[in-house]
């Protein structure tokens, strides 16, 4: 995990992604200067945030956007509503300990664990204590017993 690249305006975690491994997050180099980001550009929840004169979606609502990343993914939503309610030192804490447990952000391309679910609040649960609840998956992460996460 690479925690200095923190939390990207939308909710995504800079921290873990292994797609650019020359990215330096989002909200580094001056925040407003990303001359470097392939995404800078069309990314509409940056615009908004930059806009709003705000750190990222998690100073607003992203529970109820349906702005950019927002319309049909949840991973970024979630990410963003869970450091809105609890902090982004904490969601750090969280990633850092489910990646330490084996739960993985990218698999395949972009596509990891935190991808697995339609339903933001299960998706928030899973963030806070790196368990899928049973109806939704055959087994559990299989490393090391996560401590449960109580805000």
């Amino acid at each position: 995990m690479k925690r200095e690249l923190g939390i990207a305006r939308c909710g995504l975690a800079c921290c873990l992604c292994s797609e650019n491994v020359t990215c330096k997050g989002c909200k580094n180099d001056g925040f407003l200067e990303l001359s470097w980001c392939k995404d800078a550009e069309w990314c509409e929840n940056r615009k908004c945030v930059i806009a709003k004169g705000l750190n990222g979606c998690y100073e607003c609502t992203p529970e109820s956007c349906g702005k950019g990343l927002y319309k049909e993914k949840i991973k970024a939503r979630a990410f963003a509503e869970f450091a809105r309610r609890y902090g982004i030192e904490t969601l750090l804490d969280c990633l850092e300990r489910n990646e330490q447990a084996g739960i993985v952000y990218h698999r395949d391309g972009i596509i990891g664990d935190y991808d697995e679910f339609k339903d933001l609040e299960e998706l928030i649960n899973f963030i806070q204590n790196g368990k899928k609840k049973e109806s939704n998956c055959i087994s559990f992460v299989t490393a090391a017993e996560p401590t449960l996460f109580v805000p």
